[in-house]
C-alpha cells in the first residue's frame, strides 16, 4: 500500500503497508454482521479497507488531521464514521450506548501508547467485547507471559485479570513505513463480561503496582511502600496469612486476588 504522507515521529506513526498482514488481522477478528467495530488510528486506511462491509458499523478515530479528509473521502458512508479525535479522549460507554452494542476494538497501536490504551480498555471494559491490536513484540510477550518468567509483570497481571490475552502472530518491520527498529506482534484480548473474582478493584491495582514497583524485592520489602501508616503495614505482615518472602513475578493472578482480599480485611 503506497504511503502518500510523511509519517509523524511525534505521533509514533509507522504505517502498515503489507495488505496480507491487514487481511490476517481482520480474519483473526472473526467479525459478525451485527458487530460494532472501533478502529484506533487508521492512518491511511490499511486495516480500514478490509474492515468495511464486515460489520454493522465501523467507527475510526484518527488524531492526525492530515489524513482525516482523505479517509472520509474514501470510506465515509452510513455504516462508516471517520472521526478526528484522540482515542484516549473517547468515551467508549457513550458509543456503546449510541449503538446499543458492546464494541470490538482493533488497531495498529503507536508503541508509546500501548499501556495507556490498554488501561483505558480495562477501565471501560463494560463497553468492550475484545481488542485485536498490533504492538511491539516485547510488550506482547509481557502481556501474555506466565508467572515465574522474566516477561511476567504488571501488564501480564492486569491483562489476565481483565481478560484472556492470546498471542496471535509476529509482524516483520518490513511490513511498515518507516521500518521500526523492532519486531511487532498481533495479540487478541477477550475482555471478561464479568470478572472471575469479586474484588476491590482499586485496591487490587494498588497492590499489584506496589508489588512490582520494587520488582527485585520480595513482597515484604516492596509492600512496605503501600500508602498506609506504619502500623497498618505491620498489621498486614502480621495478620495476613501469606508468604511475604515470595517475589511478585512468582504470583499468579489468583494469588494477587487472594492477597488483595486479605489486605482489605486488615485495613478496613
Amino acid at each position: 500500500m503506497p504511503v502518500t504522507i510523511k509519517p509523524k515521529q511525534s505521533l509514533g506513526q509507522s504505517f502498515l503497508i503489507d495488505e496480507n498482514i491487514a487481511r490476517n488481522i481482520v480474519r483473526e477478528m472473526h467479525l459478525k454482521p451485527s458487530d460494532v467495530v472501533m478502529e484506533i488510528g487508521p492512518g491511511q486506511g490499511a486495516l480500514t479497507k478490509f474492515l468495511i462491509g464486515k460489520a454493522k458499523h465501523l467507527i475510526a478515530f484518527e488524531i492526525d488531521k492530515r489524513v482525516v479528509g482523505e479517509l472520509q473521502e474514501k470510506y465515509h458512508s452510513e455504516s462508516v464514521s471517520i472521526i478526528h479525535e484522540d482515542f484516549l479522549n473517547v468515551s467508549l460507554t457513550k458509543w456503546k450506548q449510541e449503538f446499543k452494542s458492546k464494541l470490538r476494538v482493533v488497531g495498529n497501536i503507536p508503541y508509546h501508547l500501548t499501556s495507556p490504551i490498554l488501561f483505558k480498555m480495562f477501565e471501560d471494559r463494560k463497553a468492550v467485547i475484545d481488542l485485536t491490536i498490533m504492538i511491539q513484540k516485547e510488550v506482547a510477550k509481557r502481556i501474555t507471559a506466565e508467572p515465574n518468567t522474566k516477561d511476567y509483570g504488571i501488564l501480564s497481571v492486569f491483562s489476565q485479570h481483565y481478560g484472556i490475552p492470546t498471542y496471535l502472530f509476529d509482524v516483520s518491520s518490513n511490513c511498515f513505513y518507516p521500518k521500526p527498529k523492532v519486531t511487532s506482534a498481533v495479540i487478541h484480548i477477550q475482555i471478561f463480561d464479568k470478572l472471575p473474582y469479586s474484588i476491590n478493584d482499586e485496591l487490587f491495582k494498588l497492590v499489584v503496582k506496589t508489588a512490582f514497583g520494587k520488582r527485585r524485592k520480595i513482597l515484604r520489602n516492596s509492600l512496605r511502600y503501600l500508602p498506609y501508616d506504619e502500623n497498618s503495614v505491620q498489621r498486614i505482615f502480621k495478620d495476613v496469612n501469606f508468604d511475604f518472602a515470595t517475589r511478585p513475578e512468582q504470583l499468579s493472578v489468583e494469588q494477587f486476588v487472594f492477597l488483595t482480599k486479605q489486605i482489605e480485611k486488615v485495613i478496613e
